[in-house]
């Protein structure tokens, strides 16, 4: 028979368990990490609403352009509107295109053609980060007839 003795057992002659400044020590980290955590889902999930704010506005800078371009015949015109919600406003231009430094021979030759080519532009406003709106510019260019009846 064995018989054990205390200093055997492992038994501690002070208190066992955690002090009151290990566990506020633990506390704090633990609050920390918890707060930086937060933060950076919160900040992920304001980029996915900006992000979704981008993809709608680009959709509806596409579908308008796209709306815009395809109308037989293409003159000069200016439209605009804002979607259901409200939230996103656009505006369609169409009119002449002007090179920046244009050619005075091409000018001429051109003037004696039956088309011309027009810039269709859309711009679309939509809410930004806090307060700012933001603007979204889509352009291209349409050969159309020189003077639609």
């Amino acid at each position: 028979m064995v018989i054990a003795h205390a200093s055997d057992r492992g038994d501690r002659t002070g208190q066992a368990g955690f002090s009151l400044l290990e566990v506020l020590v633990a506390f704090i980290i633990l609050a920390l990490v918890a707060t930086a955590l937060f933060r950076l889902f919160g900040g992920a999930l304001g980029n996915a609403a900006a992000a979704d704010d981008w993809t709608r506005a680009m959709l509806v800078a596409q579908s308008r352009l796209a709306l815009a371009a395809s109308a037989l015949p293409l003159r000069e015109t200016t439209d605009n509107g804002t979607e259901a919600d409200g939230r996103i406003a656009w505006r369609t231009t169409v009119a002449p295109y002007v090179p920046a430094q244009p050619n005075a021979d091409l000018e001429r030759a051109s003037e004696a053609m039956p088309t011309r080519l027009y810039r269709v532009t859309v711009d679309v406003r939509f809410p930004g980060v806090g307060a700012q709106s933001r603007t979204l510019t889509l352009t291209t260019l349409k050969v159309g007839q020189r003077n639609p009846a």
